[in-house]
């Protein structure tokens, strides 16, 4: 190959990769605008109600009474007013909440841990956490099978992923709330969290009756290798 051909031919795959290079940044802003719109239409506060409460409460005494929490590291992912971040600390475990808007000012009123943090896109360090409480968050991700092999990243070894999950097609329609992007059903989920390595421990179904009609969610208890 003669010197001049070299030459083109290193221009060409220069400027090739340049151009690859913009196609890969330019389907990275549209994914970030996308993300951003969701957000700003999305996001609300979250008051405590009797229901939650209480499923909140005996879900955390489940995992407490066969894997004591006490001086656990804890990331509750979508952690709304504090209802299971106060509970964590009652039991003496180290916990951080995840949330946004309203929600995060009052947690930080009452003195928890939180921080303004997309639960796709966590900042922590890999295996930071021994259980990960996602109890009605990830109805609400973009992309669910990402969004949980990020939580498997950041869980210790031997570490627990409590999720709790609407049903859709029940009298709630909890598929039709604008916010709710992945109103699954249990063998999909179950099939997503076989995909990320974790094992399944517990799974099954809380009948909840709301005002609307009987309602349904999925629970599981899920354990890292």
């Amino acid at each position: 190959m003669s010197i001049l051909a070299s030459v083109i031919k290193g221009l060409l795959e220069t400027l090739s990769g340049r151009f690859a290079a913009r196609r890969e940044l330019d389907r990275y802003r549209r994914l970030h605008e996308f993300i951003g719109r969701r957000n700003a239409e999305d996001i609300y506060p979250e008051y405590p109600d009797e229901v939650h409460t209480r499923v909140t409460h005996e879900a955390i005494a489940r995992i407490d009474a066969r894997w004591p929490l006490h001086g656990k590291c804890v990331l509750d992912v979508g952690c709304g007013q504090g209802l299971a971040l106060g509970r964590f600390a009652e039991l003496g475990a180290v916990a951080t909440g995840l949330t946004f808007g309203e929600d995060f000012e009052v947690c930080r009123a009452k003195g928890f841990d939180v921080r303004q943090m997309d639960m796709s896109f966590l900042e922590f360090p890999a295996e930071s956490f021994d259980l990960i409480w996602a109890r009605h968050s990830l109805e609400h991700s973009l992309f669910p099978y990402f969004t949980l092999d990020g939580f498997a990243a950041v869980l210790r070894p031997g570490g627990l992923l409590y999720v709790e999950v609407p049903a859709p097609d029940t009298s709630a329609n909890h598929q039709q709330n604008r916010n709710h992007y992945a109103c699954l059903t249990r063998s999909t989920w179950a099939s997503l969290f076989e995909r990320v390595g974790l094992d399944t421990l517990e799974s099954k179904d809380l009948d909840i009756p709301l005002v609307c009609g009987p309602d349904v969610w999925h629970t599981f208890l899920l354990r890292k290798p």
